[in-house]
Parts: C-alpha cells; structure tokens; sequence
C-alpha cells in the first residue's frame, strides 16, 4: 500500500479529523502499523517518542470502537492505555479528544499526584477508553471504581520507561485481570530482555515494526557539542541563552537535584525558566508545561522520566546540560526540536567525566558532533580526556534506589517475530 493510501483505510470521520489537523502523509511507524491494526494483529512497536507513535496506535483504536454501538458500562471500559508518566497520559488523551472529535467516543484520563474524585466521576460517565498510569490504576481498582473485565483493546506504552520507574509488578498485576481474548499493542523504544518477556506473555502472533534509533536523528536538527570544566557550565548556559535566539529551549540534566539548581541559577540571571521532574506535584508540572506551550517560560528545564512523552511544538533549541548514561537517550532527546518540518538545534555540554559517554553517543550515531571550540569556556582537558579520567565519578549510594541495566542492543524476540519493517523516510511528526 503506498504512503498516501493509509490514511483512506480510516473512516471518514478519522479521516476528517486528521485532514483539519493538516495532517497529508504519514510517518514511518503510522504507515506500517496502520494497516496491520485495522486488520486486528496485536503489535509490537519499537520506536521512541516523536515518531508520529500515539497517532499510530489512536486512529486505529477508535475506528476499532466506533464499528460497534454498544453499550458501555459506568467503569468498565471498552479500551484501557497504559502509560508511565503523568503527562504522556494526559497527552494521548489530548490526541484521543482531537482525532475523536467527529465520534461519539468517550475517554477519561487517571494518573496519581491528584485527588482521585473528578477522576472517579469520569470514570462514572462510562468512558469507552481509558488512559492510566500504573499506580493509580491499582487504586482504583481496589476501590472498586473501574474493572476491566470488558477491555477489548489494551495499549502498553513506553515498556522500557515503565522498567526504569519500577512499574514492571504493577503493569503485571493490571494485565492479570484482562480478559484473555483481546487486541494487544505494545511499544518500547527499547527492548531490555524483561521487557521482552513481557511482551511475549502479552501478545499473540504479533507483527513487529522497528523505527530505529539512527533513523530518528532528522536531518533539519543542528547538533554541535561543546566542551567544557564542570563548574563552568552555568555559566555557559546563560551566555548561549542570551547570545543565541532561543524563543522556546529545553534543557536536559540527569538528577532533579539538577534540574533545581539550573533553574535557580537561570533565573538568577534574567531567564524565566521552571523544571519538570518527579518531585514537583503535578500542578507545578502542569503550570510549567503550559508556560512552556504559550511562551511564558522561555526554559523548561527537565528530568528525562519526567519529559518523557513531552510534546512541544516549536521548541527553537535542546540542551543537553548533562549527557545521558545512554546513548539512545540522546537521540530521544534531540528529537524533541526541529518537528513538523521545523529547523532546530541541539547543543550538549561536556565535561572530562562525561567524555566516555559521548563517545558512546558517537558511535551510536555513527559519526561525531561537531564540536564548538570557540568559546570562552572550551576546555581542552574535556575535550582529551581519555581512561579514568573520562569516566564519570561513581555515584553515593542513595537508599535502596535500584538501577537498571542499559538497554540490550540486540533484539532477544524470537526469530519468528521478527518481521521488522524498515521505514525507508525520516520524516515525523
């Protein structure tokens, strides 16, 4: 099927939906997973965030429901997503509401870090689907407000961040009371062999689909490097900020203790900026993602859990103020700029101790970041590090905090799920 034949296989009010969003030709993961959802396969996704993945996954969903009128049930919907983080939540059911709007499809939306009573009341409104993070869910459903016995079509989003978070136990206990019969869909940008098995136990005779992570480095992001001593990046931070054209910038750090720190110093020095990470309540990540969104905060600085499912139009520039431990991380990161056709910039910070990393990063991408030497900050100690001295400080023990493994590079399914389609565009949304 060609590429601008998917879209026709929507109904006409999905069809509608997505013409007013100015939508024409569609991503690489929505052109092959479009079909093969339509059609009723269970799916196994493998492609990160701003590949056009929730439109993916949406549209067929709700022609899936909308062929059918039958009654649902005040608390037992008919299609149940599950999502990691608070705000990825809320954004899938934003893109619910928008390519729903022309059906008479309900959805309702539960995350924790709120009082539970308008979720509950949504709930009694008998939403044909409901979107959830772990936690919450079990809540409820201890409380008895939602069962989800008549779940016809589950979605299992960002495997891989819901093994990062502990969430693994939980998403068990959630799929335990699932009837057997069901369509399943299931994305990871990664595949770490628990979320491999997991996968397994949930899907049937699944088609695969891989967008990989090369593919997601678009060619209309700039990305420049840029080396410098540890106790010299504020200081570099707030002169590229004031030097540089940045309307809308996010900047990624590693801890929230960090995210904190940037944010103090940032508007100590003029910048209005606000952070994004798990300890903020979830007004405080509301307020700051809408002032992110209309242009009264200027720098959303964030937690890469917490930015997780983030989307932004127009972010002019991305910061990686500390590298990423994982390589794949990066390319996740950077693609938050230059979407829907825009160009953007993607500047990285780093250090002596952050040198092993970016090597990482490099031959992930499989070619260097050009670096920008021409700052009153270059460190050339940075720049050569090399052995111990390039390797990042052992981290202080904190409690009983687990850590993960870094994501397997190889692909553990079996081989007779390995029916990978290889996008052959990079184009996204």
């Amino acid at each position: 099927m060609q590429s601008s034949d998917i879209f026709t296989t929507l109904s006409e009010p999905l069809r509608r939906a997505v013409a007013e969003e100015g939508y024409t030709q569609p991503t690489p993961i929505q052109q092959q997973a479009i079909p093969h959802l339509v059609a009723g396969r269970d799916l196994l996704g493998c492609a990160q965030t701003g590949t056009g993945k929730t439109a993916a996954f949406t549209l067929p969903l709700l022609q899936e429901l909308s062929k059918t009128t039958a009654r649902t049930a005040p608390g037992r919907p008919r299609s149940l997503i599950l999502t990691p983080t608070r705000e990825l939540a809320a954004q899938i059911n934003d893109s619910i509401k928008t390519y729903g709007r022309h059906l008479k499809i309900k959805s309702a939306v539960i995350f924790g870090g709120v009082g539970q009573v308008p979720q509950v009341r949504a709930l009694q409104r008998a939403p044909e689907i409901v979107v959830a993070t772990p936690g919450r869910l079990l809540d409820l459903i201890g409380q008895g407000h939602i069962k989800l016995d008549r779940v016809e079509i589950f979605v299992l989003d960002e495997a891989d961040r819901m093994l990062d978070m502990g969430f693994i136990p939980a998403v068990r206990k959630i799929i335990a009371r699932l009837p057997v019969k069901r369509h399943s869909l299931f994305f990871s940008a990664t595949m770490p062999p628990v979320v491999a098995e997991l996968a397994r136990e949930l899907l049937h005779d699944p088609v695969q689909i891989t967008v990989d992570p090369e593919q997601l480095t678009v060619e209309r992001i700039v990305q420049k490097m840029m080396f410098v001593d540890k106790e010299n990046k504020d200081t570099l931070l707030i002169d590229i900020i004031k030097t540089h054209k940045m309307d809308k910038v996010l900047i990624f750090t590693r801890t929230k203790h960090g995210a904190d720190k940037v944010v103090k110093k940032i508007t100590a020095a003029g910048i209005n900026a606000c952070a994004i990470h798990g300890n903020k309540s979830q007004t405080a990540r509301t307020n700051a993602l809408q002032g992110f969104k209309t242009g009264k905060v200027r720098a959303l600085v964030a937690t890469d859990i917490a930015a997780r499912g983030l989307d932004v139009d127009n972010i002019t520039h991305v910061i990686n103020y500390d590298l990423p431990e994982e390589p794949e991380t990066y390319i996740h990161r950077i693609g938050r700029t230059a979407r829907a056709g825009t160009d953007g910039d993607a500047i990285s910070f780093c250090s002596a101790r952050e040198r092993e990393w970016l090597r990482g990063i490099e031959n992930l991408i499989r070619k260097p970041i050009p670096a920008e030497m021409k700052h009153e900050h270059h460190s050339e100690t940075a720049r050569r590090a090399v052995g111990s001295s390039a390797r990042p400080e052992p981290r202080q023990p904190q409690g009983r905090r687990q850590r993960t493994k870094a994501p397997a590079r190889h692909n553990p399914l079996p081989r007779s799920w390995r029916q990978s389609v290889r996008p052959q565009t990079s184009s996204r949304r």
